[in-house]
């Protein structure tokens, strides 16, 4: 959660809580540039690569840190 926080903070200029049950889109404003932003930077922090369909799962912060755990857990360990 701590890096969906930086991001949010330093990327998209998130001042507020960021909590599991945080809706995304609504709380954090995000039009499809802000959406942008914010996958390209998970992905460059921690190295996944987030498929076209997975922001249909994705309401919440807690929905995206699923995510992250799911992709990290897929990504085979010579992938570094």
């Amino acid at each position: 959660m701590a890096v969906i926080a930086d991001v949010a903070r330093e990327h998209l200029r998130w001042t507020g809580p960021i909590s599991l049950d945080l809706p995304l889109v609504e709380a954090l404003a995000l039009d499809s540039l802000r959406r942008l932003t914010l996958i390209v930077e998970i992905e460059d922090r921690f190295r996944v690569c987030l498929e076209a369909g997975d922001e249909l799962s994705i309401k919440t912060c807690g929905d995206l840190a699923a995510l992250i755990g799911r992709k990290l857990a897929e990504r085979s360990p010579e992938a570094g």
